[in-house]
């Protein structure tokens, strides 16, 4: 299964399969079968999101700076405990599977390895953090669509870093509706004002402007 590979920054390109209109497995194990049967050129990844494969390449240099930032500094922060911060990892929750640009789960995956063993239960994970890229789709998939994924998995805390906000924003949401596909709490905050996670193995991490850049524009 070749969903996954390595990063080459590129204009986004996509994929789309007819959304998912009726109810029922049969359609989703189709995508999901098609899924794990794709084969990718390097430097693109598959996600399945609200019922769709999406096709993307990996993101373009300030983008995987601020990546870069985030987990060097997460994996000091978390130091030797039970929990670690990763990159280029499935999550895979209800037949669909979503590759944060960074998330937090146990050291030792192997107990929430998915069937398939295609990566980790959406139920490990205790915190994920998207990195906006330009243009509108990808804007629209980590604003809209992946924050109502997110919160139908139950995942505690997403975080979106934003270039395209305003002059750059990092939003963080927390207490998940699964049945609402959203969030009980959002609190967003532009770039250079410190956002500190508030639960989980992460708590008490700051998103600054160490990790963000200054505020745009």
């Amino acid at each position: 299964m070749t969903a996954l590979a390595h990063e080459r920054p590129e204009t986004m390109t996509e994929i789309w399969t007819e959304p998912l209109t009726e109810s029922g497995p049969d359609l989703d194990e189709v995508v999901w079968h098609a899924w794990k049967a794709m084969e990718l050129p390097e430097g693109y990844h598959a996600e399945i999101i609200e019922g769709a494969i999406e096709v993307s390449p990996t993101g373009r240099l300030s983008h995987a700076q601020i990546v870069n930032r985030l987990r060097n500094a997460l994996v000091r922060y978390l130091g030797e405990g039970e929990y670690a911060a990763y990159q280029d990892t499935n999550v895979i929750f209800r037949r669909k599977g979503w590759i944060p640009d960074l998330l937090v789960a146990p050291e030792d995956l192997e107990p929430y390895a998915d069937e398939d063993g295609l990566g980790v239960d959406a139920a490990a994970v205790r915190l994920v953090l998207e990195v906006v890229s330009p243009g509108k789709r990808n804007q629209e998939r980590d604003r809209v669509r992946k924050r109502r994924e997110y919160a139908r998995a139950g995942i505690p805390v997403y975080i979106v870093i934003d270039d395209y906000d305003d002059h750059g924003a990092v939003t963080l949401l927390t207490d998940p509706h699964p049945d609402k596909a959203d969030w009980g709490e959002s609190h967003r905050v532009p770039y250079g004002t410190d956002v500190v996670i508030p639960k989980g193995p992460a708590k008490g991490f700051v998103i600054g402007e160490a990790i963000t850049g200054p505020k745009r524009g």
